[in-house]
């Protein structure tokens, strides 16, 4: 079983040719979405009583969403703003609302999951909550500038007990205090984890084990709307592969950075989780052997 923990948003955003306003959002939101496609995730996550039912029955059809808290107050809101190249994004408020005093609780059914994925959230909670949990076989994290720049050590912590960091290459480098993203990885396992992967966003990933590196290119894209939540749908399409092949061999983790690139790319087509919600199998098996076409020479 597989399990996302973090935050479910409602998103105003803003790009250079259009701007949608209170849209489905969340880091795991597109995780869990994203993972749904390989394998179906309990979701843990808190929204307020403004929470639009067409919004809950869009998670109820991805994920079992028993995980998902209804408090008194307001969701989670988030806006922002994309430059013209729509690779620079700008934080313009950040509400947290009934994200601010939560306090996780994990349903009895989903302690047994074996693959966790703890998407961009307080990082001391995320320690703590991936302790009930009673078998995990892989567990994965990520993390974002805001917390890097206010809870550096649990950062740091949280780093030290999970199998496996996702990070953008700003972020590692903020967090690790150096330019060279090799060195940056080899730091940050360093600080306990395994694995780290590197998202460069339109320029794919790099995959750290070890002594060796894994780097994949972004899948090549002509129209690209919204880049919100790629990086999201990148981990959870990478721990929704892994989850349904039940498997953590280096070369099993190799393919899931490629499904994981090839989720990013749907999700870049379309504004918000569009193109996300609109996909199927098919689709995305086609769109990685044709990857697999593109890079093989």
């Amino acid at each position: 079983m597989l399990t996302v923990f973090g935050s479910v948003a409602i998103d105003t955003i803003r790009t250079p040719s259009r701007v949608i306003k209170n849209a489905l959002g969340g880091a795991a939101t597109y995780a869990a979405i994203s993972s749904s496609f390989f394998q179906k995730p309990g979701l843990i996550a808190v929204v307020g009583n403004d929470f639009p039912k067409k919004f809950q029955s869009i998670l109820e059809k991805f994920v079992d969403a028993k995980g998902v808290v209804h408090s008194k107050g307001r969701t989670f809101r988030y806006d922002g703003s994309y430059d013209q190249t729509l690779s620079s994004r700008t934080t313009n408020k950040t509400e947290l609302n009934v994200l601010k005093d939560f306090r996780p609780i994990v349903p009895e059914e989903y302690r047994r999951s074996e693959f966790v994925y703890l998407a961009n959230n307080d990082p001391a909670q995320n320690t703590k909550i991936i302790k009930e949990f009673d078998r995990v076989k892989f567990s994965m994290c990520d993390t974002i500038d805001f917390w890097i720049s206010t809870k550096r050590n649990d950062v740091i912590k949280m780093m030290g007990v999970v199998d496996s960091v996702v990070i953008n290459d700003e972020e590692a480098r903020l967090l690790t205090k150096t330019h060279n993203l090799i060195k940056a990885a080899k730091k940050i396992m360093e600080w306990g984890t395994r694995f780290v992967i590197i998202k460069k966003g339109e320029h794919g990933s790099l995959l750290f084990y070890d002594d060796i590196v894994f780097p994949s290119p972004a899948f090549s894209l002509e129209n690209i709307v919204d880049p919100t939540g790629a990086g999201d749908s990148f981990a959870g399409g990478m721990i929704g592969y892994l989850a349904s092949k039940n498997c953590t061999n280096l070369s099993t983790i190799r393919e899931a950075a490629i499904y994981g690139n090839v989720m990013g790319s749907f999700a870049v087509e379309k504004y918000g989780i569009d193109g996300l919600v609109s996909l199927n199998r098919s689709r995305i098996h086609g769109r990685f052997r044709y990857y697999k076409k593109m890079v093989h020479f």
